[in-house]
């Protein structure tokens, strides 16, 4: 469902550029281990054992299993930030986006609920701080989006790239809210297609609404 951390008063990604070779199966490891089982039933024994090390050989790399939950966090907010997203051939500022929103709902879907709910509940500070390191990676990438499509003439040129971009991501979030889903008669995927539609029609601009309703046309076909 992301490397970072500086958590006491404001999130600072810590970038594990010369990750030893050591940690980084300890890191892959631990999140196999932590998504089937969740972040609480596993204990640093359970972790040893599985890599056929001893605690004090793992205990060489991480001091304790808040700082192997925070080096997990921060390598996999490092992947996504480094990550380059290839772009077909041919494919646009509005082609790409539907793109990336749907890799987006593919990853917020594929979330593990009980890792999130032991995240949340005993490492409330560095959930939090992952999370608003995520949300900023991923408004970066929907900003450069939005100057994409102006430069291509297809979005309006008066948007305001910072606030659209942020307001995006909220939709995105609420999309997948199952509070907000219990409240609607509609599947995620209706909702996520609205959700897009909306947006498009009110960042594009009279070519790009053209490009758009063919594009749609040519899907339903």
């Amino acid at each position: 469902m992301e490397t970072f951390i500086d958590f006491v008063v404001s999130f600072k990604i810590k970038r594990l550029i010369a990750m030893d070779k050591k940690l980084l199966p300890i890191i892959n490891t631990s999140g196999m281990l932590f998504r089937k089982y969740g972040v609480r039933s596993i204990s640093m024994d359970d972790i040893s054992k599985e890599l056929g090390m001893s605690k004090k050989t793992l205990y060489q790399y991480v001091d304790n299993k808040a700082d192997l939950i925070e080096k997990l966090l921060s390598h996999q907010i490092e992947s996504s930030t480094t990550c380059k997203v290839d772009v077909p051939e041919g494919m646009n500022a509005i082609d790409f986006l539907f793109h990336v929103s749907s890799k987006i709902s593919e990853e917020i879907l594929g979330m593990n609920t009980l890792i999130v709910f032991d995240l949340k509940k005993y490492y409330p500070l560095l959930y939090n701080s992952f999370l608003k390191a995520k949300r900023e990676n991923t408004v970066l990438k929907i900003r450069e989006n939005l100057e994409q499509g102006i430069k291509e003439g297809l979005y309006r040129s008066d948007l305001d790239t910072e606030l659209v971009s942020n307001l995006y991501i909220q939709k995105l979030m609420n999309v997948h809210n199952p509070e907000f889903l219990s409240f609607v008669n509609f599947s995620q995927e209706k909702v996520f297609q609205v959700m897009f539609d909306n947006h498009i029609r009110g960042i594009a601009n009279d070519q790009g609404l053209a490009y758009f309703e063919k594009k749609k046309s040519e899907m339903k076909q």
